[in-house]
């Protein structure tokens, strides 16, 4: 990922035991300098595209399509407000199934909960909206019926652990990114956030050195 060659160093004192001397640094990336979306952009919605997530898709692929550079897939982990890439991406359809046949086993197809189907009157107005979670004797009156004690629906159907697992996989393929349009002024803002201050410490603007205690002061 393109996004750790954005991340500024900081020279760190060397503990290590083969440390050749006390004047020793390790040059490392500043992990602690993280990059977010601007506070003002965040929600503002004219600044984003709703994108669907489609099988097989990454973040570099789509940031090939979208912003003509597969390195750039940071930005769209970034703009969809993605921080674990591993438990927010959606798994495609085999790693899908592999991971709920390794969590469920045998109990894979086995019932998980009930919920509503739609249900709508004669005029096509909406009665009962599908996906509410209900228990599996659930009824309702039959529509444009007058005799209700008689006259009942059980509009339920019942979710497994797979379609349940499912469900919330393809809840994770909706996500909102950054329009191709405001790309160059959020890789502007990313990158003077990443660039250090002037001060002591700073050697470079992408460099600044650490304390080191191992140097005695005189006294």
């Amino acid at each position: 990922m393109a996004y750790f060659r954005e991340i500024p160093d900081v020279a760190y004192q060397n503990f290590l035991s083969n440390s050749p001397s006390s004047q020793s640094y390790l040059r490392v990336k500043n992990l602690f300098r993280r990059n977010k979306l601007r506070d003002d952009l965040q929600n503002i919605f004219t600044v984003f595209d709703k994108y669907e997530i489609m099988e097989g898709a990454r973040p570099d692929t789509i940031a090939e399509e979208l912003y003509g550079s597969s390195e750039l897939d940071w930005v769209i982990i970034i703009t969809a407000g993605i921080v674990n890439v591993r438990n927010e991406w959606p798994l495609s359809n085999r790693d899908l199934y592999n991971y709920t046949l390794d969590k469920y086993g045998t109990d894979l197809n086995s019932i998980r909960y009930y919920e509503t189907t739609e249900v709508k009157d004669s005029e096509d107005r909406l009665i009962l909206p599908a996906g509410k979670v209900v228990d599996k004797t659930f009824t309702i009156p039959k529509p444009d019926t007058d005799n209700a004690e008689t006259a009942t629906l059980n509009p339920v159907r019942s979710i497994s652990n797979l379609e349940y697992e499912t469900i919330k996989n393809n809840k994770k393929r909706s996500i909102y990114i950054l329009k191709r349009r405001y790309l160059r002024q959020f890789l502007n803002d990313m990158r003077q956030i990443m660039t250090y201050k002037k001060s002591s410490e700073r050697i470079t603007p992408s460099l600044i050195k650490t304390e080191n205690t191992r140097v005695s002061m005189p006294s």
